[in-house]
């Protein structure tokens, strides 16, 4: 099986979240003086993966367990996976071999794999890989101290049972590798959409909705801490709706006076945005089906809810998308981009775009290209189709486009987002933009880097400004990845 993938390095925003997708960034809690076991947790994949490891982080802080960011002093190694494609199940099981070499030497070292692969394999994982000693999935964490147990007592163990009602609202996440600045908070969990590229409906289970009290009571913490932004996460944020717990489809069951408190996505990003005015808000991510009017007017009305939109819409093609049971055509797409852009002006938008899909035509192709030249992408995430298995594509769909062909069509794609990066950062220039400062810029010790509202990335001299000020920068330049620019104060919201 074949998969090639590209990103476009001017989304920050996945950067920070999805970047960890190649990179595997590992996640450390601060010790402990009463803890005495050592844990080494790795992450790969989605946003939502690295917020999983928070909460792994905290149950097992409080069953004795420091991390260390030396793996070879390691009692209990995990690694938080992601199954959406082959690619990242190789670079995870490539990791399994480096923790097996260092398992030789230190053989009372335990591994454990977290996330959706381990769910997706389940039992089977234990056979193909020798040195996991247990298997957990997304829903299972509480079980995490009872598999370690069994474990310790020489059995292997496996929890990979999905939930319909989990949601881990009750543990109050340990932030790893923070900058103390920006923050995920997770809404909700699964996905009831059915796309039959996706594997997620199978690995973390049917959409359900986190309690709204808790999410506020969370967001409040980060600020007494020192927070400044969060990013409210979901597979699909748009399916957000509280109305007493459970699943969604029970919400025709729910009563009267239920269904008229109840509490979607638009009135939690209001909830949010009030209860703290002057942090500011992100989210991810949106399903074009799914996203109402009331949340973009929820975004407008607010200045601290920030003005960028990841939009995936996988093809341009409605044949290509009715393959994909996609419950939206390009025509909608296009309809919902024109509401957002109407309501708010200077909202960007980024996308996902898979290319080679079963049965994707050279026309398909060029619908794809002529989509994106009438919104013009900030930026995007673009990624050659690969088959996995379990997925309705993959039962019923046959991959009959070459890899080469797949290769060139993303290359096509690739370049053109380039362009329209670079179109979109242009109109930046000699504009004045309020940064979030999150961390020194990788190319130079003497600048920062942080992000406007749109999601853009902006780097400056850091003058007598330090990371998680709010600063006004005045862009001079720039390239289809980053604004550059300088320094002029404080923003009022400092």
């Amino acid at each position: 099986m074949h998969t090639y993938c590209s990103k476009i390095e001017h989304n920050n925003f996945m950067e920070k979240i999805i970047d960890e997708t190649i990179q595997g960034e590992k996640l450390f809690l601060k010790s402990k003086a009463e803890n005495k076991k050592k844990l080494f947790i790795e992450s790969y994949g989605c946003a939502m993966n690295f917020s999983d490891s928070e909460i792994v982080a905290s149950i097992l802080s409080k069953e004795g367990f420091n991390t260390t960011k030396i793996l070879e002093e390691a009692d209990l190694v995990l690694v938080n996976t992601c199954s959406i494609r082959d690619k990242a199940e190789q670079t995870v099981r490539k990791r399994l071999e480096k923790y097996n070499a260092v398992k030789r030497i230190n053989p009372k070292m335990k591994v454990g794999v977290l996330g959706c692969m381990a769910e997706r394999l389940k039992s089977k994982f234990l056979e193909e890989e020798k040195i996991v000693d247990l298997v957990v999935g997304p829903d299972a964490y509480k079980d995490l101290p009872n598999l370690i147990s069994e474990v310790e007592e020489g059995r292997n163990a496996v929890n990979v049972i999905l939930s319909k009602d989990e949601t881990y609202g009750d543990i109050s996440p340990v932030r790893l590798n923070s900058n103390g600045v920006t923050a995920l908070v997770s809404i909700t969990r699964g996905c009831d959409n059915m796309c039959t590229f996706c594997v997620v409906p199978f690995t973390r289970g049917r959409e359900r909705s986190r309690e709204p009290q808790s999410i506020i009571q969370e967001i409040n913490e980060l600020w007494e801490k020192g927070y400044k932004e969060v990013t409210l996460l979901g597979q699909n944020v748009d399916s957000y709706l509280w109305y007493g717990g459970g699943l969604k489809k029970n919400f025709t069951k729910a009563s009267d006076l239920q269904k008229a408190t109840a509490v979607d996505f638009s009135v939690l990003l209001d909830m949010c945005a009030k209860s703290q005015p002057k942090m500011r808000f992100r989210f991810s991510t949106s399903n074009p089906q799914d996203m109402a009017l009331d949340v973009i007017r929820t975004m407008a009305k607010h200045q601290n809810i920030c003005n960028h939109i990841h939009l995936p819409v996988q093809s341009g093609s409605n044949r290509i998308l009715k393959e994909m049971n996609r419950q939206h055509t390009r025509e909608d797409y296009i309809d919902l981009v024109k509401n957002i852009r109407a309501l708010i002006p200077k909202c960007t938008i980024s996308q996902d775009m898979i290319c080679g899909f079963p049965s994707e035509t050279e026309q398909n192709h060029q619908d794809t290209l002529s989509l994106m030249e009438e919104i013009k992408y900030s930026f995007g995430f673009m990624y050659a189709y690969s088959e996995r298995p379990g997925t309705m594509a993959a039962r019923k769909l046959k991959d009959d486009v070459a890899f080469e062909v797949k290769k060139r069509r993303l290359a096509e794609v690739v370049e053109l987002q380039r362009s329209h990066g670079l179109f979109r950062t242009k109109q930046f220039i000699n504009q004045t933009v309020e940064i979030l400062i999150e961390k020194e810029s990788k190319k130079s010790s003497a600048e920062w880097s942080g992000r406007c509202a749109q999601n853009s990335v902006a780097v400056f001299p850091k003058g007598r400004y330090k990371i998680g000020d709010f600063v006004m920068v005045k862009i001079n330049d720039c390239t289809s990845a980053t604004l550059i620019g300088e320094a002029i104060g404080f923003s009022e919201n400092n």
